[in-house]
């Protein structure tokens, strides 16, 4: 799934002066003096440079009667000398901190809540010694908790126990966890978790394959981690082995669907191993969340959350579960220092899930993947370059002031993976593959910027085999580079070209030959994408029927063709997607199905009218990264005050 407060000293303080320093009425401590240094990574309030969380120790009571998790975060810290800690908090209640490794002998500290940002949240500044090496803070989570998802029985596949998961990327880990919410601090975690009896608890860590009688549940992430990566979900949960090391988790009604689908994991898992070394994180399950989950996936260590949405029923998507193996090497075990870098652990990824697609279904369908990719690197550029801000179409980002979720486009994704496609085809694969093992042996469980990439790039790839390469222009200009890597694919020519002929009014369907019938089945997903962008973007509703006559793509269960669909349907005036279209925005919560509908439909006043009604049902279903960003679009900043 990516800067704030990088400012001249002067204002670096004048910040910290006066949020660290306003205490509510309910404080009843002040602290005699704050640290005013802010770390580099301006989405952290964070002193990292001068005290970090070195292992963190969570209790957790996760009530769903008052949709709230009390808890206790137990830093275990290395101390360079510090006299005061700064954690990221947001939308959290501190009931107290305390100092000290044995609970009988805690005692409490002096601490001071400071101002609320609304993107950053406030620093939680606590007054201990240089010698402080152990923090506890006591705390529970708010209705103002942002990654937090807690959805009713009626809106779970099994409709009758309720259900809550955690979306922590990039900076909302601090909404539900008091931390320091910096990638460039990995640290290991264990938490010990009560949920009701009937429900099971599962993390980011080592996990139970059955429910319990006690609802008591303790879990292990012994290798370190970037805090966005902790992750939790309690639901009506049931686990199916798929390989030695591999499984997946769901609702009991949904395990047998999920089995089906994701029944060539182990393969993935074989072929990502044999392209770049061990998978280093022993066990990999999936869990498949309910529909509201924002994401296809995410990259959760040791359990890969994932949207509903991948039930295809063909396996189709299964590309989604290959990338999210992926970043058990790009993001997970080697991360982007900062969310400047975030191309870092998306580019690399998708390269990697490439290969592996590659490995196991062969060129043709892995080449008809980046195509389509690539077909949506060329619209986001068009856009960026009309936008507010035309340089987020650099690999380096520069978010100062801004939200790390705006550099999660398909400039980090697709750019950077086309970047290292080119690499690759200039220095060869067999080059390429052994620096790109090197590269993840040497930054194993550690951070690393764009700028330290550049040097390890020169030194270890370019400089030692005389290789010049535009790397500064990939990494630090706009667009798309000359030398990028093209792709040509016969199987994308025939799909565009039967595009153009049903564009141009020939009956497609009629053929001489049953086995020449043209059907849904016929084609893979990516192929069907690539036919619907190929149509004009505005056409006869009688035209779009005709095609749903045949192949249903209003109601085809493929969300990736729906979507497309739908945003064609939507601009050609087509009215009979309206019914299909409506249920689909109020089941799917996925980020990336509901923005392209719901831009389209707030291009004119009609549609927007009906958008927002819709909106208003659906935004139930919906988790908060997916609701702020579809806000943002029907009810601009300007005009947002005015809504009911």
């Amino acid at each position: 799934m990516k800067f704030c407060l990088i400012l001249c000293i002067s204002v670096v303080i004048s910040i910290f002066i006066t949020s660290c320093e306003s205490v509510s009425k309910d404080d009843n401590v002040i602290v005699s003096h704050i640290d005013t240094t802010l770390i580099k990574d301006g989405h952290s309030y964070a002193n990292i440079d001068k005290i970090r969380t070195k292992h963190l120790y969570l209790e957790l009571d996760v009530n769903f009667e008052n949709k709230t998790i009390y808890g206790v975060a137990r830093h275990e810290m290395i101390n360079f000398g510090a006299d005061t800690a700064i954690f990221d908090i947001k939308g959290l209640a501190i009931r107290k901190v305390t100092i000290g490794k044995d609970k009988a002998h805690e005692k409490e500290a002096d601490f001071i809540i400071g101002t609320n940002n609304e993107m950053l949240g406030q620093p939680l500044c606590v007054k201990i010694t240089s010698q402080t090496q152990f923090i506890n803070i006591y705390y529970q989570t708010t209705e103002k908790t942002e990654a937090l998802d807690w959805l009713s029985p009626e809106l779970t596949a099994g409709k009758k126990l309720p259900y809550m998961y955690t979306q922590g990327e990039a900076i909302l880990t601090r909404s539900w966890i008091p931390i320091q919410d910096v990638p460039s601090n990995r640290i290991t975690y264990s938490a010990d978790v009560k949920v009701p009896v009937d429900l099971m608890a599962l993390m980011s860590a080592e996990n139970p394959k059955t429910k319990n009688k006690t609802g008591l549940y303790h879990f292990e992430m012994k290798q370190p981690i970037p805090c966005y990566l902790i992750a939790l979900a309690v639901g009506d949960l049931r686990y199916k082995k798929l390989g030695k090391n591999c499984g997946v988790y769901s609702e009991p009604s949904l395990i047998g669907a999920c089995a089906s689908e994701f029944v060539d994991l182990p393969k993935l898992i074989n072929a990502a191993e044999k392209i770049y070394g061990k998978y280093q994180w022993e066990q990999y399950d999936l869990i498949v969340l309910p529909y509201s989950f924002p994401f296809g996936g995410m990259e959760n260590p040791r359990l890969t959350f994932a949207s509903p949405t991948l039930l295809a029923g063909d396996r189709s998507l299964v590309s989604v579960v290959a990338h999210e193996l992926a970043h058990s090497w790009s993001g997970n075990l080697v991360t982007n220092a900062t969310w400047d870098d975030f191309w870092l652990n998306e580019g690399f990824t998708v390269y990697f899930e490439g290969r592996i697609m590659e490995e196991i279904y062969g060129k043709e369908v892995s080449d008809i993947l980046a195509l389509i990719e690539y077909q949506e690197l060329e619209t986001e550029i068009s856009e960026i370059d009309k936008g507010e801000f035309p340089e987020d179409s650099h690999l380096k980002l520069a978010l100062k002031g801004r939200n790390p979720d705006d550099g999660m486009t398909t400039i980090a994704y697709v750019k950077g993976a086309f970047f290292l496609k080119t690499l690759e085809q200039q220095v060869g694969r067999e080059l390429f593959d052994k620096f790109m093992n090197s590269y993840f042996k040497k930054y194993s469980f550690r951070t690393i910027t764009t700028e330290a990439f550049e040097a390890y790039l020169n030194s270890q790839l370019l400089k030692p085999n005389n290789i010049t390469f535009n790397t500064k222009e990939w990494l630090y200009k706009s667009g798309i580079p000359a030398n990028c890597y093209k792709i040509d694919s016969p199987r994308f020519r025939v799909i565009q070209k039967l595009a153009d002929d049903f564009a141009q009014g020939k009956d497609i369907f009629k053929v001489k030959r049953k086995k020449d019938k043209i059907t849904r089945a016929k084609y893979v997903t990516q192929e069907w994408l690539a036919f619907i962008r190929r149509l004009p973007s505005k056409m006869s509703p009688t035209m779009l029927q005709n095609l749903d006559k045949e192949l249903n793509f209003k109601g085809c269960g493929n969300a990736e063709i729906m979507t497309e669909w739908f945003v064609l349907g939507i601009n050609s005036n087509y009215r009979d997607i309206r019914p299909d279209m409506e249920k689909f925005l109020k089941k799917v919560g996925r980020r990336k199905y509901l923005i392209p509908i719901y831009k389209t439909l707030a291009s004119s006043p009609d549609n927007l009218s009906w958008a927002k009604k819709v909106f208003e049902t659906a935004k139930i279903n919906y988790h908060f990264v997916s609701k702020s960003s579809i806000e943002d679009v029907l009810y601009p900043k300007t005009t947002i005050n005015s809504r009911k």
